[in-house]
């Protein structure tokens, strides 16, 4: 099926994997505010440009495991639980004994964190399961644009995954300022690893980069990873119907990196957060 579909809408095999690795850009370009149409117009639209694909699966994946996770609260039983609850159960259960494992401090804000990184991070890597061509495919039959960007893994975007990375920062230092004041976190920048104050600026300068070197670790690790997932399956996909096989096998084994991925970012969420909660450094 990709095969046929890429005879009949891509000059090259080239075109059809940089067409599926674009986005659903909006922006403003040439004083005007609309959809872009390459590559090159929406590089143009700067910062403030949006990739509507990414933030519409992203959100509606975000308010769909919500709405699950709080039917099934609303129906939980005492007694012999069922399969759904049971389930929600295990995976509430691996959470916690994840954070308890990791995190020595005491917040009740950490678990619920944990598990909706892990729900949400999880879900958005589980699109890159879906045939390449379905949901773009989709997506150009319902506005009727044959050659409509639409990409459908939100990690596969580096926003995406730098939004998380920055919102786990800011949480870091908001906790660091909260559990050890403005002159405790200051101090463990400019007291360590040599306890002098002339020392300083060297205190400084060794631990301020690996400090901003967590959020840029957190986003390229998840974003990385998916989007090399994302290529393989595109070049899989040029097989066309011999595809099968292999398509089925590399999603044996992305499933693999998929778990992994949420699963570490979750990891080293509370981790962060753990040592913003250490009084001690």
């Amino acid at each position: 099926m990709a095969e046929a579909h890429s005879e009949v809408a891509y000059a090259s095999s080239t075109e059809y994997v940089s067409h599926h690795l674009g986005f659903l850009t909006y922006g403003k370009v040439d004083g005007h505010w609309g959809f872009a149409h390459s590559p090159e117009e929406a590089a143009q639209m700067g910062f403030w440009a949006l990739n509507v694909d990414t933030m519409l699966i992203s959100l509606l994946l975000g308010i769909g495991f919500m709405a699950f996770y709080f039917l099934v609260s609303r129906k939980m039983t005492a007694g012999v639980p069922g399969p759904v609850q049971n389930f929600i159960e295990l995976l509430a259960e691996f959470v916690i004994e994840s954070v308890e494992g990791a995190f020595f401090a005491k917040n009740k804000f950490i678990a619920p964190l944990a598990l909706t990184t892990f729900s949400w991070i999880f879900l958005m890597n589980t699109m890159d399961l879906v045939p390449v061509d379905w949901i773009p495919m989709f997506a150009q039959l319902v506005t009727g644009d044959s050659h409509l960007y639409f990409k459908a893994v939100p990690t596969t975007d580096i926003n995406i995954t730098l939004g998380f990375a920055v919102a786990v920062f800011l949480m870091v230092i908001y906790y660091s300022i909260k559990i050890k004041g403005v002159g405790g976190f200051a101090g463990g920048f400019l007291m360590y690893p040599f306890p002098k104050w002339y020392l300083a600026p060297l205190n400084l300068l060794i631990e301020l980069p690996g400090f901003l070197a967590k959020p840029v670790s957190l986003a390229l690790r998840l974003y990385g990873n998916m989007f090399a997932g994302e290529v393989i399956f595109l070049v899989i996909a040029l097989l066309g119907y011999y595809q099968l096989p292999l398509h089925f096998a590399w999603a044996v084994f992305h499933i693999l990196v998929i778990a992994l991925q949420a699963y570490l970012f979750m990891m080293l969420t509370i981790v962060y957060l753990n040592q913003a909660h250490q009084v001690d450094h």
